[in-house]
């Protein structure tokens, strides 16, 4: 009985490690055949297309109204304080250093992450990675690494748009509604805001991001049960196993990133 209730006990453990065993060995796996994506570059376009393009609508609005949302409520502390002109650099600083990468990748694993997940677990299921192995066709050159890459790629992209689109969103509120001067605002935040401690750290923590969730997601899909439900807990696990890493990673890098400054 005792043996029992430990061996209980540490199971999800030890499956977790074997997973992740896993996955690294997937890693690789993609790494040793990303050379197609260079030979074939459409296949990597066209995943670009569908986890980039696809995804900038729902980054733009939720930036705009992330930056409106955000700059209400600086606005209203930084008056206590008497210096509601520095509006501009608490908008710019907080999206570019914290909000645009980290609400990206949310949004990103939730729309892009699950539908990867879902299409390469259905094409699991489906049997179409096992006729391309019957081809000598390898499944993770011609369906994982262009998906895979296509994700890396795209979430650097989506950030800054995001952050801009958040930036703007602060601008319309700051200057239009709470009528803050327009050039305070925008000289306060470049004089403000620095290229490598700010902007690139971001575009870094982006694509640490990217890298998790589209690893992650086409992870999911291939080791997918072959069942319509195993690919509904395959689209779940995408979502919430990116979220937790995307929050994870974003302490770790912070704490690497602004521990001299």
């Amino acid at each position: 009985m005792l043996f029992n209730f430990f061996s209980r006990l540490g199971a999800p453990f030890t499956n977790a490690l074997i997973k992740l065993g896993f996955a690294c060995r997937f890693l690789i796996a993609i790494l040793r055949h990303s050379g197609s994506c260079l030979l074939r570059p459409q296949l990597t376009m066209r995943e670009i297309w569908f986890a980039g393009v696809l995804s900038v609508l729902i980054i733009s609005v939720s930036g705009l109204f992330v930056g409106m949302v955000l700059a209400l409520q600086g606005y209203d502390t930084l008056q206590r304080f008497g210096a509601s002109s520095s509006l501009g650099i608490l908008v710019a600083l907080s999206l570019v250093r914290e909000l645009g990468p980290v609400v990206a990748a949310l949004l990103f694993a939730s729309r892009a992450g699950s539908a990867i997940t879902a299409e390469i677990g259905l094409m699991k299921t489906t049997e179409q990675l096992s006729a391309m192995e019957m081809m000598a066709v390898n499944p993770i050159a011609r369906v994982v690494a262009p998906r895979f890459w296509g994700g890396v790629i795209s979430m650097p992209l989506l950030a800054a748009i995001f952050s801009a689109m958040g930036i703007f969103g602060g601008y319309l509120v700051g200057v239009h509604l709470l009528g803050l001067d327009d050039g305070s605002f925008w000289s306060q935040m470049q004089g403000a805001v620095d290229f490598r401690l700010d902007v690139m750290n971001g575009i870094i923590k982006s694509v640490f991001f990217g890298f998790a969730v589209s690893l992650i997601a086409v992870f999911e899909g291939y080791d997918a049960l072959p069942t319509a439900e195993g690919v509904s807990r395959a689209t779940t696990r995408t979502v919430v196993t990116s979220s937790l890493v995307i929050l994870a990673l974003d302490f770790i890098l912070t704490a690497f990133m602004f521990r001299g400054v």
